[in-house]
């Protein structure tokens, strides 16, 4: 009886761990040095493996069951607001030696970060990373204040080898866009009256040419508008991921 006891709580505790798996989609591509796995996770929320460092960018708990994810070398984080931002994910996969980079907003709930402001570079984990600015100029609250005001949240250019990824955040087309170079990998946010319009999103690709564009933090936009808007830019690959 102990035995069949034992197999039972085994047997419920694998099926368990099944279900709480989802499949995640991922793409490759190689560096000079690694190749470098991009998984979608949903929204805002992805992850990196690279040279065997592990980066969570923006980890949340609804889209993901981040006790069975790997541990993070390193976590950016966008800024504050809960989609982006959940304590009890980062909890689960923090482990000695993590590195939490944020926003200085992000100090009113995580309890302790290394914070890097617009404009800053740092090399964190051995891997280059550059905060950018992510703010809002067209929309608005009720009261008039940008949904994402200018210097609270960052967005994150992070390079690999001889590859640039870059993480917008929550942002508009921005002039400083202008500025970004050499990005293999984009991801820009397109969900309105938050971030992007699909408009928006095919303005920013022209502002410095991405040789591939993920459209994330989508929600219900309409996807083919901007593959129909961005049919004459054949230098920018979209792909479209499970990112709403």
């Amino acid at each position: 009886m102990k035995s069949l006891s034992l197999f039972l709580i085994a047997f419920f505790l694998n099926i368990a761990f099944v279900m709480s798996q989802k499949t995640f989609q991922t793409d490759t591509i190689r560096t000079a040095s690694s190749t470098l796995t991009m998984t979608f996770i949903g929204h805002g929320t992805l992850m990196f493996s690279w040279n065997d460092i592990v980066i969570h960018v923006d980890p949340v708990e609804q889209y993901a069951d981040y006790g069975f994810l790997p541990d993070a070398d390193l976590i950016l984080i966008t800024h504050h607001h809960g989609d982006h931002l959940d304590l009890a994910a980062i909890d689960k996969i923090t482990k000695p030696g993590t590195i939490a980079v944020c926003s200085e907003s992000c100090l009113e709930k995580l309890p302790k970060g290394m914070v890097m402001k617009n404009g800053d570079t740092r090399t964190v984990q051995g891997i280059t990373i550059q905060a950018v600015p992510a703010y809002n100029i067209v929309h608005k609250r009720s009261n008039g204040e940008p949904f994402h005001p200018r210097g609270i949240g960052n967005g994150y250019v992070i390079r690999f080898g001889d590859k640039k990824i870059y993480v917008g955040g929550d942002t508009e087309d921005i002039p400083e866009m202008a500025g970004l170079k050499d990005i293999y990998c984009a991801f820009l946010p397109m969900n309105l009256p938050y971030t992007m319009s699909p408009e928006m999103v095919s303005h920013a690709v022209r502002m410095f040419h991405p040789t591939v564009l993920y459209p994330y933090h989508y929600g219900d936009s309409d996807v083919t508008q901007l593959l129909n808007l961005l049919k004459d830019v054949p230098s920018c690959e979209v792909r479209i991921r499970n990112l709403k």
